[in-house]
């Protein structure tokens, strides 16, 4: 079994969101060693018949970093929150193709309320909004890609 360049970038985005600094796979057929940097993860495979080491950085943490501080009003105050993504994932609004999306702009939601859905991996996770609020803004698409800690939506927080 070899491993594929879509398969390291499916174990890179899963290991985005989670709070390993290091993964190391070794069979017969490979060697496979991730390490997060300051810049991202960065490669380093080596196979029995073909000795090489590649080096390749993505831009996961930079996107996160960017989806953190980026856009007007994205600053979270007493009254205003962001709904974050808390693994890599599809973000779906709705809990089936076709179905009313759980929240839209102005819903009313509480903190166990959930506002959406990650799929990773075939596992389907519901996220909450975290927070007794009002839906302000929806900042994602329906069926988009979305990294760990990315904002899906935006409430306007009350005193509960």
């Amino acid at each position: 079994m070899n491993l594929t360049n879509a398969d390291v970038e499916e174990i890179i985005r899963i290991l985005d969101s989670s709070f390993y600094d290091e993964l190391r796979l070794k069979t017969e057929a490979f060697d496979l060693t991730l390490r997060r940097s300051d810049a991202g993860w960065t490669e380093e495979r080596r196979t029995l018949t073909e000795p090489r080491r590649v080096g390749a950085e993505t831009g996961a943490a930079a996107k996160l970093q960017a989806a953190k501080t980026a856009a007007p009003g994205g600053a979270e105050t007493a009254n205003a929150r962001a709904v974050r993504a808390p693994m890599v994932g599809t973000f779906y609004r709705a809990p089936t193709p076709g179905a009313p999306p759980f929240v839209d702009v102005g819903s009313q939601v509480g903190e166990h309320t959930v506002v959406g859905i990650i799929e990773v991996m075939k596992l389907m996770n519901s996220i909450s909004a975290g927070a007794l609020g009002t839906v302000t803004e929806i900042c994602v698409s329906d069926g988009e890609l979305v990294e760990a800690g990315q904002v899906l939506m935006r409430l306007q927080s009350v005193a509960g």
